[in-house]
């Protein structure tokens, strides 16, 4: 289960003047799942308009309606999960500034995703410094840990490589407790009704 205040204190930040993104990429997709075009920016570089409709897509998905459109699943344990498990890891530790991860990336998204429109895939890549809660006096304004994460976001194209609103996405790791999971995923469905279901093929046990 997704404790709702976890998400809330993700996205609190998510205003340009707050946020702590370091890096957007993303690839726009023809329908068949072939990569159009791609980009890989750094955050701060955007304009204030480019970073609220990015920071718009990217809340998206922590703040869904937890356990309902945002739900945590166990990363899978098998030959393929491992490999995607550990794509993810290299897309992390390299704070998305290496393109062939990200092409490989895209690639196993579009093989998978039904599309009969143009979208996008984006990936989103941040470091939040997780402070010590007030009520510890003493080490106030401190940090518990750094939560680097990812956030990736599927989303059809409402104009010419301009991505609307995501239809799925995720979360990894998992943020729980105000702390890192990288056992879990957190898996966002616009529709829970009639899912999309390309991550929890990539990313869980079948």
């Amino acid at each position: 289960m997704i404790n709702r205040e976890d998400m809330l204190e993700l996205t609190r930040r998510m205003t340009p003047s707050r946020t702590s993104f370091t890096r957007v990429a993303g690839g726009y997709m023809e329908p068949d799942g072939e990569i159009d075009e791609s980009f890989n920016v750094n955050f701060l570089n955007l304009s204030e308009a480019e970073k609220e409709k990015n920071l718009a897509i990217a809340k998206a998905v922590p703040f869904a309606a937890t356990n309902v459109n945002l739900r945590s699943y166990a990363f899978g344990d098998g030959a393929e999960q491992r490999k995607m498990r550990q794509l993810l890891y290299g897309m992390r530790e390299c704070g998305l500034k290496n393109d062939a991860l990200l092409y490989t990336f895209y690639e196993l998204v579009g093989a998978r995703y039904r599309s009969r429109e143009p979208y996008a895939i984006l990936v989103f890549h941040d470091r939040y410094d997780v402070p010590v809660k007030a009520s510890d006096k003493e080490r106030q304004g401190e940090s518990e840990e750094v939560y680097e994460y990812l956030i990736g976001a599927v989303a059809p194209l409402v104009g010419e490589y301009e991505p609307g609103r995501p239809v799925c996405g995720f979360l990894y790791p998992a943020f729980a407790d105000r702390s890192t999971d990288d056992t879990h995923v957190a898996i966002f469905q616009a529709d829970p009704e009639h899912k999309i279901p390309v991550f929890e093929e990539l990313f869980l046990t079948r």
